[in-house]
């Protein structure tokens, strides 16, 4: 059921915990708080009140509920759900891990804190849309300090398996098997120097972020391992490539399909008389508003 569908109750703002709460940017907070003021409340918040009664828990809204408080109001607009304390907790974390502009350290933080109160990795890679094999790398690098590997990741630099290799590597053996792959052009020449930088940066100013768990055995890394890890990366890409295009394909078949059937008038009337009067919006949109 859509918000829009839900009764909005007036919920006292200091009746209201976050959960999860998120450092904000304080320009971005200043225009939002600026925008309330002005054009009041666009959307509300979602709580859920708490089995005791004693008051709410916050689903999400933490930045529009924060300016309703900036403002001096006592009240804020809310959508009012029933969910366990874990489930506010959860469907907190993974809006956070939806929005765009997230940065490395965010994103690892609200994967640790979902590792942290007990989910397996196959868990925490179905409630946030990534693959078990992603959530698995962002997790053993956490737990070993790599904050420059994850850096990494996240900005493009390398896939998450050549990461791995390096992590479980002895740093000796990284540079010697980096030098193996470049002799044998294994690995593209930007490739190999944006990781060539990564491992001296990291050995210069070192991870930056305490390792845990005393001494652990790593494995002995070869060049041969970086490439097959590479090749690896590579073949699962063009892999996606590859269903992406299959999928806008379809879509497109779907769209032109629907269009047809659209500019038949005994079909719309098919359709009021079943009061099928909507269809969902990307694909309205895709339509040009036929059928609306």
């Amino acid at each position: 059921m859509s918000e829009d569908a839900q009764q909005i109750h007036m919920i006292a703002v200091d009746s209201i915990k976050v959960l999860n709460p998120r450092v904000r940017n304080k320009r971005i907070f200043q225009e939002l708080v600026t925008s309330i003021a002005h054009l009041g409340l666009k959307k509300p918040i979602t709580v859920s009140l708490r089995g005791d009664g004693s008051g709410y828990d916050l689903v999400c809204g933490q930045g529009r509920l924060e300016a309703f408080v900036a403002l001096g109001q006592s009240k804020i607009p809310a959508v009012v759900i029933q969910a366990s304390r874990d489930d506010c907790f959860v469907m907190s974390l993974v809006e956070n891990l939806a929005r765009r502009h997230h940065t490395p350290l965010e994103l690892l933080r609200e994967i640790g804190s979902l590792k942290d109160r007990g989910y397996s990795i196959g868990d925490i890679a179905a409630k946030t849309d990534f693959s078990s094999e992603y959530i698995y790398a962002l997790c053993y690098l956490l737990e070993h300090g790599e904050k420059r590997l994850l850096a990494a990741i996240e900005r493009g630099v390398m896939p998450y398996s050549i990461a791995m290799e390096i992590a479980k590597a002895k740093d000796a053996d990284v540079q010697q098997a980096l030098a193996e792959a470049y002799e044998a052009k294994a690995l593209p020449g930007n490739q190999l120097v944006a990781i060539r930088r990564i491992i001296e940066q990291r050995n210069l100013s070192g991870k930056r972020m305490q390792m845990t768990g005393g001494n652990r055995s790593r494995k002995q890394v070869t060049a041969d391992a970086l490439v097959r890890a590479y090749r690896k990366e590579t073949e699962r890409q063009k892999l996606l490539v590859k269903k992406a295009a299959l999928i806008q394909s379809r879509l497109i078949f779907v769209v032109n399909a629907l269009r047809r059937l659209l500019a038949d008038d005994h079909f719309v009337t098919l359709l009021r008389a079943e009061s099928m009067n909507t269809m969902p919006r990307p694909l309205q949109e895709r339509l040009g508003g036929a059928g609306g």
